[in-house]
Order: C-alpha cells, then structure tokens, then sequence
C-alpha cells in the first residue's frame, strides 16, 4: 500500500521536472528563433510616433532594452 503511494509521488516528481526542463528547452529554442522584439520593430514604433529614427538612436533602444533582459 504505501509503496504504490510512494512510486505515484516519485512519479509526480518526475514528471514535474521533466516537464519544466522540456518546456524551458523548447522556450529558448522559440526565443531565439523569434526575438520578442528587433529593430525594425523599433523603427516602425518611433515612426508612427511621428520620427524618423536614426540608426543610432535605434541601436540604442536596442541596447537598452538588452539590459533589462
């Protein structure tokens, strides 16, 4: 009786973990792929704000949004 208990609440355990290795594995991977946001994106923000960005004004609402990662 208590060893079935004990495999069911080894197995959750198992379970839980494996789990969140496997679903921050194939976050990372999603991220990577698709940045949440680019310099494009940044260029199109500032312009419908009524700028025309430079580069360097984009590099650095790049730079900056880095650091907060």
């Amino acid at each position: 009786m208590w060893i079935k208990i004990l495999y069911l609440v080894i197995g959750l355990i198992v379970g839980i973990i494996l789990g969140f290795i496997i679903s921050r594995v194939i976050m990372k991977k999603y991220l990577t792929k698709n940045p949440p946001i680019n310099e494009k994106m940044i260029e199109v923000m500032m312009s419908s704000m009524g700028r025309k960005p430079s580069q360097k004004q984009v590099k650095q609402v790049m730079n900056q949004m880095n650091r907060f990662k």
